[in-house]
């Protein structure tokens, strides 16, 4: 009985003038098109429903458990924090304490880099260590001070000053901490973590070594006690002026000189032995990490034996007083001029901050096999950065390099963070005394060292090469700016390079017509035939193939120009004359419609002839673009072309249609009806995974047959459909395993010496006759009649109601050449 909703529905669209029928597909209440005596009332077997709005709304729609697992979620640490013990703290301890050691004179030569003073660099790496563990997905990651972060920071509190002379530098830098972390914090809570892979790795590695080179270059004026000059500049600059003044150096050069070498001695000498020692590989690698605290305490000690009596004028630029405790604490006042003044800096600073923490927390996830959610730990630096300017922090987002030493320190859990905030906190009350005497060409030589890592080597290039050499010149586009412009511009270009190479792609997708081939499947020199006969000792042997009972032999479709790499020793053409074959690969949507469908019109037009060549009775009825003969000749009897019959479209690399796309096949399919008149084109589509693309196919007039227009309803279409074996004694799989019991006990009565035939019986009853084939299970399946009394173990796979939607191209093939031949008859 019709339901009222569905009444009121019908009763408004007649009054809004909507024809609810105007496909006239198979099973609709007006059959008018011919169709076969198979409808949906028939089909009592498997008819498909269509996706309807309602479902869709009710799948996006969160449910009150859906809702509670979203605030759960918030929270990570609440799964495992309950199951904590003394193995895991143990190994929390010893990579905490590690990072804690590298953090401390890593954030003080950061700070630098954001023009900030050396205790902004270890209130950011306090909060951010800290704060992390609450919201982490990672293990491995450590929030705090990065180099290239610090960069760009500093970039935007230069600019920034220059607008604002009276508000202090740090002020500037939390602000753009808060705003940048609310944005970020924004994107986590929506859940929208999948916006970061619109960056592809090959930006992200332009972006790290430009801004590696960047950063180097700038401090080696540090390095050197080289001035006269800004380090501020493009860095081929820096290097000109570099070279220019270099006979400025002074005794920091001998500073810096001696600890980067010193660093790098220590590091190489570390991998050396433990590669000869393997043994105590552990010592060696916990000393190799240690190594820039190791510098960073030697150095102070020479600092303060030459200057303690020239505290005043030292003999080398050393950092200075550094206060104790967070003595910058406080709620950065955010007002629309700060705002303003750096507003065109914050998409910049937005995915740098993305970028670098997803790609290494990404990295490492994998390394030590478990999975980051994206969207968490946005949430995870949006918050930091929010609070972090509470305590003094500046911009802070993922270290590459302390994260690898956290993960081989041996890191259990994100409460290592906690053991590192520690730490610092033991450094900020009880070390400023000593910081005094750090030389800053030490911290510009750990800076050198750190960021040289960053920079992607040549082999790795050459592999970016190999995979994909269109996406080598966008890292070089993106080194090259950075280089000679800025590192935000660098940003951009890469970016952007990226996108447009995304969206030719897409644009510009090309399809394949598929010609079949037989193959056959072979091991070593033998084809696995399922008989394969040997002689042995002069007799002839029978060995069965490991599917035994399949035929090995089997079509397969390729790409007809071989475009895929096949061999083109093999001949492939189109299946059958007059059908093709026609496989989608980038998706079908409204950028690459007109690309695909334009390629598939053209080639058919140039393999096949018009179906009737009178079609147009006087010259003056032809299209200006098809004039046809030149006037006095007939069509060229020579002709031999196919007339175009059939068109199977593979949507396997198809997740979704448009209205566009779908229009333009539309189009087409009229187009080519008309070629092919007075018969019409039979369109059929397999491997389609979209419920909702088949909605719109079907909606568009696809997926059930369309009749001939002179057919009078005599002839009779042909659906061909894929079943499927679900189970029980009549199965294949139950006929394999009755077949391999046999053998089984063939061979233990013949090890017996015993009756064969008579252990056969008795072990196993096995059918009648091998013969159970899937024809005889189709023949008494409810889609073709019950024949017999035994019920039938198969079952279709798709609907019935959508015949020319098939599961494979074989069965779209087969269904294509059935009705073909009819049509012939």
């Amino acid at each position: 009985m019709t339901s009222t909703r569905t009444k009121v529905g019908h009763g408004l669209a007649k009054v809004l003038g909507i024809d609810l029928h105007y496909r006239n597909e198979t099973g609709s209440e007006r059959v008018t098109r011919g169709e076969s005596v198979f409808s949906v009332s028939s089909a009592d077997t498997y008819v498909e429903q269509e996706p309807t709005t309602l479902e869709w709304l009710q799948d996006i729609t969160p449910s009150g458990h859906d809702v509670a697992q979203y605030f759960i979620r918030l929270f990570p640490f609440l799964q495992w924090i309950t199951r904590y013990n003394a193995q895991w703290l143990i190994g929390d301890l010893v990579a905490g304490i590690t990072v804690g050691a590298v953090v401390v004179p890593q954030s003080m030569a950061y700070a630098k880099l954001a023009q900030l003073p050396v205790e902004f660099g270890l209130y950011s790496s306090f909060m951010g260590v800290l704060i992390y563990w609450f919201f982490a997905t990672s293990k491995d990651i450590t929030i705090g001070p990065v180099a290239v972060l610090s960069t760009v920071t500093g970039n935007v509190v230069i600019e920034a000053s220059k607008k604002l002379p009276g508000v202090s530098k740090d002020i500037i830098a939390s602000a753009l901490a808060i705003i940048a972390g609310s944005i970020v914090l924004f994107l986590g809570l929506a859940r929208l973590g999948w916006i970061v892979e619109f960056i592809t790795l090959a930006a992200i590695s332009a972006f790290m070594t430009g801004s590696a080179l960047n950063i180097a270059v700038g401090q080696v004026p540090t390095l050197m006690g080289i001035t006269g000059f800004s380090t501020r500049e493009s860095t081929y600059k820096v290097v000109i002026n570099i070279l220019k003044h270099l006979g400025r150096s002074n005794m920091n050069a001998a500073v810096g000189l001696t600890a980067l070498f010193l660093l790098y001695l220590i590091r190489m000498t570390c991998n050396f032995l433990a590669k000869r020692y393997p043994n105590r590989r552990k010592m060696f690698f916990f000393i190799s990490t240690l190594r820039t605290a190791f510098v960073i305490l030697l150095y102070v000690l020479i600092s303060y034996l030459a200057n303690r009596h020239h505290r005043k004028h030292p003999k080398f630029s050393i950092l200075g007083s550094v206060p104790r405790g967070f003595k910058h604490a406080r709620a950065p006042p955010i007002t629309t001029n700060i705002l303003s003044a750096f507003a065109s800096e914050l998409p910049s600073t937005v995915i740098v901050l993305l970028i670098e923490h997803i790609s290494i927390s990404k990295s490492f996830g994998r390394v030590n096999n478990y999975t980051i959610d994206p969207s968490q730990e946005l949430v995870a630096i949006g918050v930091t950065n929010v609070l972090g300017p509470m305590l003094g922090a500046y911009p802070a987002t993922g270290s590459f390099s302390r994260t690898a030493i956290k993960s081989k320190a041996g890191v259990r859990t994100p409460f290592a963070g906690v053991i590192t905030a520690i730490v610092v906190l033991l450094a900020i009350y009880a070390l400023p005394a000593m910081f005094f005497y750090i030389p800053n060409a030490a911290l510009a030589a750990v800076i050198i060292h750190a960021v040289g890592d960053l920079i992607t080597p040549p082999n790795t290039v050459y592999q970016f090469w190999r995979i994909s050499p269109l996406e080598v010149p966008i890292f070089f586009a993106g080194v090259f700016v950075t280089v000679f412009s800025s590192i935000e511009n660098g940003i951009y270009t890469t970016v952007s390079a990226s996108a447009a190479m995304f969206l030719f792609r897409a644009f510009k997708a090309k399809g394949r017509f598929l010609g079949r081939a037989k193959i056959h499947s072979v091991i070593g020199d033998h084809l696995l035939n399922p008989t394969n006969d040997t002689k042995e000792g002069g007799g002839i042997t029978t060995r069965k193939s490991p599917s035994e009972g399949e035929d090995s032999v089997r079509n397969v479709f390729l790409p007809i120009g071989h475009h895929d790499g096949s061999n083109p020793q093999i001949d492939l053409e189109d299946p059958y004359p007059g059908i093709f074959i026609y496989r989608f690969s980038e998706g079908f949507n409204y950028p690459n419609a007109n690309q695909y469908l334009d390629q598939l019109v053209d080639t058919i037009f140039k393999k096949t002839r018009r179906t009737n060549p009178a079609t147009y009775g006087k010259p003056g009825d032809r299209p200006w673009n098809d004039p046809g003969p030149r006037r006095g000749k007939e069509v060229d009897p020579t002709d031999h072309r196919p007339t175009l019959k059939a068109v199977i479209l593979d949507f396997s690399s198809v997740n979704n249609v448009d209205i566009t796309s779908v229009q333009n096949l539309i189009d087409v399919r009229n187009q080519l009806d008309r070629y092919a008149a007075p018969d019409t084109v039979d369109w059929h589509f397999c491997c389609i995974n979209n419920r909702w693309t088949k909605r719109a196919l079907a909606a568009a007039g696809f997926g059930y047959y369309s009749p001939d227009p002179l057919d009078s309803g005599v002839h009779r279409w042909k659906p061909i459909f894929s079943v499927a074996e679900i189970g029980g004694s009549n199965s294949a799989a139950a006929a394999a395993e009755a077949r391999e019991n046999k053998r089984a006990l063939h061979e233990a009565a013949k090890r017996r010496g015993s009756s064969t035939a008579d252990d056969i019986e008795e072990g196993v009853s096995t059918p009648s006759s091998e013969s159970d084939s899937l024809d005889k299970q189709i023949s008494t399946s409810k889609a073709y009649g019950t024949i017999g009394q035994r019920p039938a173990r198969v079952a279709v796979v798709q609907g019935l109601n959508r015949p020319l939607f098939h599961v494979d191209i074989t069965a779209a093939l087969n269904s294509a050449l059935a009705n073909v031949q009819r049509k012939s008859h």
